[in-house]
């Protein structure tokens, strides 16, 4: 399955990294780190949490975009 990790920058050093297809979350000092530990924490919901779980979280059509808007 191919799914969608998000990064952002933290204030403090490091990346969050999330997986909005199936709201799970982590983190790490670099990118690859954080999608690394972001792959574990899916593979890790993927092979404990019971279907009904996995089908209650899972979004399907994901989508990331840029958005211009103008600001003055």
């Amino acid at each position: 399955m191919k799914y969608t990790a998000v990064l952002e920058p933290e204030e403090e050093g490091g990346y969050s990294a999330i997986c909005p297809e199936l709201d799970v979350a982590s983190q790490g000092e670099s990118e690859d780190e954080a999608v690394a530990n972001l792959r574990e924490a899916v593979e890790l919901l993927l092979e404990t949490a019971p279907r009904s779980e996995i089908q209650r979280r899972y979004r399907p059509g994901v989508k990331v975009r840029s958005l211009e808007v103008a600001y003055a």
